[in-house]
């Protein structure tokens, strides 16, 4: 124990000399040792996020929704066109479904590898990337070994971890922005911190509120002027994509999630009231409110920095998807990095304290040391556990089969294909889910009556229910029996005739 962290030893406080000596900066080797740990630190991660990644797509376990959606726009700006997603809609042009134009940078990577797997190897890039900044301020401020425990703690945090084993999405491009902008705050470097800012407004609409938050900070931190501009920036960023350029975009002319904020409690007045309530219920939010900054040992609650993980939370505590409210998914992995650089600027704190507080290097200590032990505890609950389940590493008959069946399908064919095996055909092929969803671009819309008729050259369905994280056992948009239906459905009303079946997977195709 006492030689776990050299620089920050249980002092005496009758001992000034060994008290000197506790609290005398970290000893410096230089710039490139620095930056090697840094940078081997995000080249684990990367390695570790890419095999979960690559492995759980090896498996059919990504989604039509949403691996299939972001690829089929990354192919729309690869080949210089807009990025309609017919997996989301006839001619659905995506930037109607959340503003994230910055997704395009990722068009020129994917032009020479056209591959869903381009985008979740970007994707592991992106999410580990961002332990750099985090782990060099970790470093100048609290000393190597709390580097490292930061490193590791960001690295296998749940938040994290949720992103890097689901399908991609474009919060992975807001990670190391963040992170970056973050630990610009922290060295008090607010020109740089609003620069790395900024381009959250071209990843989603409401991190448009992130950067009013930053700005928040600013303000209150530092130049004051500069901060209020920063948060009015942000504040009219979102407020245009969400009221002008969405609608623009959407099919149906207004903005595709607006009912998830929807006035629930019948007046605007009244949501706002009841508001502090419903953040807390049902019972999952609190947990999630917890869990959201439990990797930090909730130190990062001593800091202000924490503050910027507001907007995110309100907006989906109050949210009435409920999906929203819970630790699956990739909702709290732009959240890690501001959990971090709270934690480090918490722990700044104590450093400095040390002078004149004996105990603050015990604190230190004990701080770090909790959060190695929160962060190992809580390791098995979450995704990156499925690299030690045996069934990870295995390819079943089952998978064998689909996958025989799928190359059975030519390129340039349009099919419509099961959730599960669509994002295996989305480079080549033009896609939609079977049975047809949503309908005519509306989401969570299950009138069977209103299902038009399948159109594609080719239908692949598996009626085998997956199993994979984060979604339950079960299919997907349809029960089973109205998926089994519509499938015979074409085969006896729309003319198309099986090419071959195998352990449950049918592929069909139209007659000519």
């Amino acid at each position: 124990m006492r030689t776990f962290f050299a620089n920050t030893e249980i002092v005496p406080a009758h001992a000034q000399t060994i008290e000197a000596r506790a609290v005398r900066p970290p000893h410096r080797p230089g710039r490139a040792a620095e930056a090697f740990v840094c940078w081997g630190w995000a080249a684990a991660l990367f390695l570790l996020y890419t095999t979960v990644a690559v492995r759980r797509h090896l498996l059919l376990r990504t989604t039509g929704y949403d691996l299939g959606i972001f690829e089929q726009a990354v192919r729309g700006y690869a080949q210089l066109r807009a990025p309609f997603a017919p997996l989301r809609g006839e001619g659905f042009n995506l930037l109607g479904d959340h503003f994230h134009p910055l997704i395009a940078a990722l068009a020129p990577l994917y032009r020479v590898w056209p591959s869903p797997l381009c985008l979740l190897v970007a994707q592991s890039a992106l999410l580990a990337v961002a332990v750099v900044p985090l782990t060099r301020w970790a470093d100048r401020a609290l000393g190597r070994r709390a580097a490292h425990v930061v490193a590791f703690a960001y690295g296998m945090s749940w938040g994290i971890a949720s992103a890097a084993a689901f399908d991609f999405h474009e919060v992975a491009l807001a990670v190391p922005l963040l992170s970056f902008a973050l630990e610009a705050l922290g060295r008090r470097r607010w020109r740089q911190a609003v620069a790395w800012s900024v381009p959250l407004l071209l990843v989603k609409e409401d991190l448009g509120l992130t950067l009013a938050a930053v700005g928040g900070y600013i303000a209150w931190k530092g130049p004051r002027r500069f901060g209020i501009l920063t948060a009015a920036v942000g504040l009219i960023g979102s407020a245009i994509e969400i009221k002008l350029l969405l609608p623009a975009f959407n099919p149906g002319g207004g903005y595709a999630h607006g009912a998830n904020l929807a006035e629930a409690h019948g007046s605007l007045l009244a949501t706002i009231a009841f508001a502090p309530l419903d953040v807390l219920r049902p019972d999952v939010k609190a947990m999630t409110l917890v869990l959201v900054f439990a990797p930090s040992a909730l130190v990062a609650l001593r800091s202000p920095v924490s503050l910027i993980a507001v907007p995110t939370l309100g907006w989906r505590m109050l949210s009435d998807n409920v999906f929203h409210w819970g630790t699956a998914f990739h909702y709290s992995a732009v959240l890690m990095p501001v959990v971090f650089a709270g934690l480090i600027d918490a722990l700044t704190r104590y450093r400095e304290a040390a002078p004149n507080q004996p105990l603050a290097s015990r604190h230190l200590r004990a701080s770090l040391l909790t959060v190695i032990a929160v962060t190992l505890v809580m390791l098995p609950s979450f995704p990156l556990a499925q690299l030690a389940q045996r069934a990870t590493w295995r390819t079943t008959a089952h998978i064998e089969a689909a996958q025989a069946l799928l190359r059975r399908i030519p390129h340039g064919a349009t099919v419509a294909a099961s959730n599960r095996l669509a994002p295996q055909l989305t480079s080549r092929c033009e896609v939609v889910i079977f049975p047809t969803w949503p309908v005519e671009g509306h989401l969570y819309e299950y009138e069977q009556q209103r299902l038009p008729r399948p159109t594609a050259e080719w239908i692949i369905h598996d009626r085998r229910a997956p199993e994979a994280w984060p979604y339950k056992t079960g299919h997907w948009p349809y029960p089973i029996e109205q998926q089994l239906a519509e499938l015979e459905a074409a085969k006896r009303e729309h003319g198309y005739v099986v090419v071959a079946e195998r352990d449950g997977v049918t592929l069909l195709r139209r007659r000519v």
